[in-house]
C-alpha cells in the first residue's frame, strides 16, 4: 500500500514537471515573435519520457524490490494468523470441553450425591433394624458397633467418610456373622436360667438356634427371650440324650445334635407343660369349691348308679304269669309268684296281693303308696347332681370375674406392658371357667341318665300296678266296696 501511494506521488508530480515545459516552449515565441521548432518539442518530450521512464522503470525496480520482502512478510502474517486462528480454534474447542466436561461433572456429582445420600439412608435403616434381627444372645456380642453405627450420624467431630466407614463396619460384621451361621458360631456370655441366676458360660449358635452351657455345666439348654427381661434366658433341657449332646457341642464348638424342625418352639411348648396339680392351683381359691361340688356329686352319681343297677325289675312273663294268677282267681298261686319277684315292682306287687281280698279302692291307695315310697327312693339326691350341674358354671363365672378382677388390679399397678405379670389373673380366670364346665357337662349328662333309669323303674312299677288292679276287676277275686268312693288312679311318673 505505501509502495502504491509513493508510484503515484512521484507519476502525478512528473504530469505537473511537463507541463511547465510545454508552457515554457511555446511562450518565448509569443514574446520573441518567433515560431518554436517542433524537433525541439518532440526533443524535449522525448527527453522528459525517457526520464519518466527511467523513473518509471527505477520505480518498478524499486517496487520490484520491496515486492518480495513484502510478500514474505505477507505470507508470514498470514501464517502467522492461521496460527492463530488454529490456536484459537483449538483455544474455543479445549474450553467448550471444558464446560462440558464441567456440565457433566456436576450432573455426575449430582448423581453421586443422590446416591450417597440413598447409601446412607440404606445404612441408617440397615443399623436401625440390625439389632431386632439378632438373637437375644447376640446383643452383648454386637453391643458395641451397633453403638458405634448408631450414634455416628449424631458425632459433630465425624465427616460424612468417618460416619460411612463406621456404618460399613456393621455392614462387615453382620456378613462376618451371616458366614459364621452356615457352620454354628461358639462365643462367650451369661444368660439367666430358670431361677433367675445369672451364669456365665459359653453360646453355641447353629442357624437360628442357639444352646447355652453354664461354665460350671449346671445349666445346659436353649436361649431364648423371655417377656419382661432384657437378658438371655435358658430353657434346660430334660431329655439326657439332648443334654449330653447339647453339653458337649458348648464344650468342644463341634458335635452332633438333634434337628428341632420347630426351630425351638417345640422345646418352649415342653416348657409349658404343666401337671394336673400345677393347673388346678393356677386357677385360685375358687377351683376349691368347684373340685369340692365335683366330688361330691361324683360320689352321689356312683352311689346312685349302684342303687339303681341293683334294682331288679321282673320279665314280662313274670308279670304274665301274676296276672294269669289273678285272672284265675288263685290267691294262694298269685302270693307264690309274686314272692318270687324282686326290686319295687315285686314289692308293689306283694302289697297287692296282701290285700287282694279287700276292695279294690283300698288296693290301688296300698299300691298307691308303694309307688310314691319307691319313687321317693329311686329319685331321691339326683336333684343334687342337677344343683351341682347348674353350679359350676357360675362358680367357673365367679372365678372369671375375680381373675379380671386381679388383672386389671395388676394392670394398675404394672402399667400393660409386663404380660408376664398379667399371666396370673388370665389364667384364673379361664381356668375355673374351663373346670366349671368339666364339672357341669357330665354332671348334667350323669343326672339325665340316672333319671331316666330311675323313672323307668316307676313307670314299670305304674304299669304293673294298673294291669294287676284290671286283670283283678275281670276276676271273681274283687270283693264289692261298702261305699262308692271315688275312683283313683296311680298317677302316671313322667318320663
Amino acid at each position: 500500500m505505501k509502495l502504491t501511494q509513493t508510484i503515484l506521488a512521484r507519476f502525478a508530480a512528473l504530469t505537473l514537471f511537463a507541463a511547465p515545459v510545454f508552457a515554457q516552449g511555446a511562450e518565448p515565441a509569443k514574446t520573441e515573435g518567433a515560431t518554436p521548432s517542433f524537433d525541439d518539442a518532440r526533443g524535449t518530450v522525448r527527453r522528459q519520457l525517457d526520464e519518466s521512464i527511467q523513473e518509471i522503470n527505477r520505480l518498478r525496480e524499486e517496487i520490484t524490490a520491496e515486492r518480495l520482502p513484502l510478500n514474505r512478510r505477507l505470507s508470514e502474517v498470514e501464517a502467522e494468523l492461521g496460527r492463530a486462528r488454529t490456536e484459537s480454534q483449538q483455544v474455543s474447542r479445549s474450553l467448550n470441553a471444558g464446560t462440558l466436561a464441567m456440565t457433566n461433572a456436576k450432573s455426575e456429582l449430582t448423581k453421586l450425591q443422590e446416591q450417597e445420600r440413598y447409601l446412607s439412608g440404606l445404612l441408617s435403616d440397615y443399623v436401625r433394624k440390625f439389632d431386632s434381627a439378632l438373637h437375644i444372645a447376640e446383643l452383648k456380642r454386637y453391643a458395641e458397633v451397633i453403638s458405634a453405627a448408631q450414634l455416628a450420624p449424631e458425632n459433630k467431630n465425624l465427616d460424612s467418610q468417618a460416619i460411612f466407614r463406621t456404618q460399613v463396619g456393621l455392614v462387615t460384621a453382620s456378613l462376618g456373622r451371616l458366614e459364621e451361621a452356615l457352620g454354628g458360631a461358639r462365643y462367650e456370655g451369661s444368660a439367666v436360667d430358670g431361677l433367675g441366676v445369672v451364669r456365665q458360660g459359653a453360646f453355641v449358635q447353629v442357624g437360628p438356634v442357639v444352646l447355652f452351657r453354664s461354665a460350671d455345666g449346671s445349666t445346659v439348654g436353649t436361649v431364648d427371650e423371655r417377656l419382661g427381661s432384657q437378658e438371655p434366658t435358658v430353657f434346660p433341657f430334660f431329655d439326657a440324650e439332648d443334654l449330653a449332646d447339647a453339653s458337649a457341642l458348648c464344650v468342644n464348638g463341634q458335635g452332633r445334635f438333634t434337628l428341632d424342625p420347630t426351630m425351638g418352639n417345640a422345646h418352649k411348648m415342653a416348657q409349658t407343660e404343666e401337671t394336673l396339680w400345677e393347673h388346678i392351683i393356677k386357677g385360685g381359691p375358687v377351683m376349691w369349691p368347684i373340685l369340692g361340688l365335683a366330688a361330691a356329686a361324683l360320689i352321689v352319681v356312683l352311689y346312685k348308679w349302684a342303687y339303681l343297677a341293683m334294682q331288679r325289675t321282673p320279665s314280662k312273663a313274670q308279670l304274665d304269669e301274676v296276672l294269669a294268677a289273678v285272672g284265675q282267681g288263685d290267691i294262694n298261686a298269685v302270693r307264690e309268684k309274686v314272692a318270687n319277684l324282686r326290686g319295687p315292682v315285686g314289692q308293689m306287687l306283694a302289697i297287692g296281693a296282701e290285700h287282694i281280698r279287700e276292695p279294690r279302692e283300698l288296693i290301688e291307695e296300698a299300691m298307691y303308696e308303694s309307688v310314691l315310697t319307691s319313687k321317693q327312693k329311686l329319685l331321691g339326691m339326683l336333684p343334687f347332681v342337677a344343683i351341682s350341674a347348674s353350679s359350676a358354671p357360675l362358680l367357673g363365672l365367679l372365678g372369671t370375674v375375680t381373675g379380671i378382677i386381679n388383672t386389671f388390679t395388676r394392670i394398675t399397678v404394672f402399667g400393660s406392658g409386663d404380660v408376664k405379670s398379667l399371666s396370673g389373673g388370665i389364667s384364673e380366670a379361664l381356668i375355673t371357667t374351663e373346670w366349671g364346665l368339666i364339672v357341669a357337662i357330665p354332671a348334667l349328662l350323669l343326672h339325665a341318665f340316672l333319671t331316666r333309669k330311675a323313672r323307668g323303674i316307676i313307670g314299670q312299677m305304674e304299669s304293673a300296678a294298673v294291669a294287676f288292679v284290671n286283670e283283678l276287676s275281670r276276676s271273681k277275686l274283687e270283693k264289692p266296696a261298702a261305699h262308692k268312693a271315688p275312683e283313683r288312679k296311680p298317677t302316671p311318673a313322667k318320663v
